[in-house]
């Protein structure tokens, strides 16, 4: 029996939320891409499509294509640091994160990066890192010539090389650092989390100009440790909670407001969601996702996994 469009594109689902998502930083964004690949598909001639799974990889990618010129723009006067969306991985929605090359390629790091990168740089890059596509079948999604696409991903690797590896810590190392972040923050220790940080530490906070967070980066172990001072205070008298949660490819933290509250959140809805970069079995790097925006997402997924804390 020969499945229906809908049951047919269901099992390319998966795959093809993972490649928009790379490709565009938005959750949101890249269910509606997706959305707008099926409605493609079911309306296509058999014939025409071939083998779905390459076609629908052709269309998501070219729709994700057009969303990055306008989000481009939209991202130039946004308030404050931009961030991408999160998203927990421990439920398989961008696919499999076996090796460290993996988890890396969807760390809220490295979608910053993509960020310098033209459209067409950014999805050769994608496709061949995340997909494993040759230069070939790239060059057959974006109908460009092979050479051109040798070019573009050049040129991309080049523009996101970080000048420290990004590959230190293990998982295990993360989730220890992580574990010891959460537990020196309920305990109000800021010496204990001032061991946690490189002094050249980094924080960035995105609350897209709707809730209250630093409009730039905070830089320096000192000024990080005021600012956490601050915030664990505010959190603790409003009765936020955090949990452990794997957060793009590595341990996290998600941020849930107090149970059976009034007003501003939802009971226990997610408000926060931090992604830690380490490097020396220290913290290097943090950013906070506070845009409500950007949480829905995350929210939908946490509803399905069991508070840690």
């Amino acid at each position: 029996m020969t499945p229906s469009p809908a049951d047919e594109f269901e099992t390319h689902r998966p795959r093809l939320f993972g490649l928009a998502y790379r490709l565009l930083g938005s959750a949101a964004d890249a269910e509606d891409a997706v959305q707008d690949a099926y409605l493609r598909f079911s309306g296509a001639d058999r014939p025409e499509i071939g083998r779905p799974g390459a076609w629908l990889a052709k269309v998501v990618t070219n729709l994700c294509l057009n969303r990055l010129t306008s989000a481009r723009a939209r991202r130039e006067r946004y308030p404050g640091p931009w961030l991408p969306d999160p998203v927990v991985t421990t439920d398989g929605t961008l696919g499999p994160l076996e090796s460290a090359e993996q988890r890396d390629a969807v760390s809220l790091a490295l979608l910053v990066l993509l960020e310098r990168l033209t459209p067409a740089e950014r999805a050769v890059y994608v496709l061949r890192e995340a997909f494993a596509y040759g230069h070939r079948d790239i060059a057959g999604v974006l109908e460009l010539s092979e050479a051109n696409c040798r070019q573009l991903y050049g040129r991309a690797v080049r523009r996101i090389v970080a000048p420290q590896a990004r590959f230190e810590a293990s998982p295990e190392r993360q989730a220890e650092l992580v574990a010891s972040f959460l537990s020196a923050a309920r305990e109000g220790d800021l010496a204990g989390l001032e061991r946690l940080f490189a002094a050249d530490v980094t924080w960035w906070s995105d609350g897209g100009g709707k809730v209250s967070a630093a409009r730039r980066p905070v830089e320096g172990r000192d000024k990080v440790l005021r600012l956490l001072a601050g915030v664990l205070g505010r959190s603790a008298a409003d009765g936020i909670r955090l949990s452990v949660a794997e957060v793009n490819g590595r341990a996290g933290l998600i941020a849930r407001g107090p149970e059976g509250a009034d007003g501003g959140s939802a009971a226990g809805a997610v408000i926060g969601v931090v992604a830690f970069e380490v490097r020396d079995g220290v913290f290097t790097g943090v950013r906070t996702v506070l845009n409500p925006d950007k949480l829905e997402f995350v929210g939908r997924q946490s509803a399905r996994i069991p508070d840690g804390s």
